[in-house]
């Protein structure tokens, strides 16, 4: 009796179990599975998703663009938009720039000797560095790449190699002083400098800042370039790659079209 009673309870929790996973059951798309395949899956976050799998899930809602995963450009891009039976409209591909020509020549205000990592040393009266907005040289950026694509000089300001990156922007993600950026890889200018300071005030904690004179803009005939709150900034969809603001730059923190990192007193 007691075997037939066990027997009977689990077919009637068997039937039970299966007509809840009838009920409650959610059909999966399989353009996700396709999806995952095709992305990278460097599950890097660039795409402001969880992972590829995210990603592929939002793809199929419609909450996300062909082009959200950055790292796998134009090409995964165009194989997302056929599983998807779309189009992917081009983009312009997007690289780190280090705004800041790390001239780290000047006595710091302050000695450091706690946790080599920028977001620490932030944290400690806003850095020991006497430029408050500048690179603070611990290569917490070069850490967080995970392509390879950051090196440190000597100085420890760090490099882009522009041809390995893939425009994640986790080294940007990560540096507390907003001195790498992601921008548009062109045929234009970019600023080499992070501080908003009046220009004397640049002057007393570093020589190849921005001081905000307005030489760039005044030369510029394209009208790419502005002052804006003390420092310049270049329109890149109005820049024409002329090298002209670069070559009036008093303290030659504006990099030519072309050229992808200038480290301080080179120039």
């Amino acid at each position: 009796m007691a075997a037939v009673s066990m027997g009977a309870l689990g077919v009637a929790f068997a039937g039970g179990l299966y007509y809840a996973a009838k009920k409650f059951q959610v059909d999966s798309d399989e353009r996700i599975e396709l999806l995952v395949n095709i992305l990278p899956g460097y599950n890097c976050g660039a795409c402001g998703f969880s992972g590829c799998s995210g990603l592929a899930q939002a793809l199929v809602e419609g909450k996300a663009s062909p082009h959200a995963c950055t790292p796998g450009g134009p090409e995964v891009a165009a194989r997302v938009a056929d599983v998807l039976e779309t189009t992917a409209k081009p983009t312009k591909r997007k690289v780190a720039h280090v705004a800041c020509r790390g001239n780290l020549s000047y006595d710091p205000r302050a000695d450091y000797e706690g946790l080599q990592d920028c977001r620490a040393a932030h944290m400690v009266v806003g850095g020991h560095r006497m430029c408050v907005y500048g690179c603070l040289g611990f290569g917490t950026c070069v850490e967080a790449c995970q392509f390879d694509a950051l090196t440190q000089d000597e100085r420890g300001v760090p490099i882009v190699d522009t041809e390995a990156c893939v425009g994640c922007g986790e080294c940007a993600e990560v540096c507390p002083r907003g001195v790498i950026r992601m921008v548009e890889d062109g045929n234009h200018s970019f600023v080499q400098c992070n501080s908003p300071l009046e220009g004397r005030t640049v002057r007393t904690v570093c020589r190849e800042g921005c001081i905000g004179c307005r030489a760039c803009e005044r030369v510029c005939k394209h009208e790419a370039v502005h002052v804006i709150d003390g420092l310049a900034v270049i329109d890149p969809e109005k820049c024409t790659g002329c090298g002209e603001c670069a070559a009036k730059c008093p303290t030659k923190c504006i990099l030519p079209a072309g050229t992808t990192f200038v480290v301080a007193g080179t120039a």
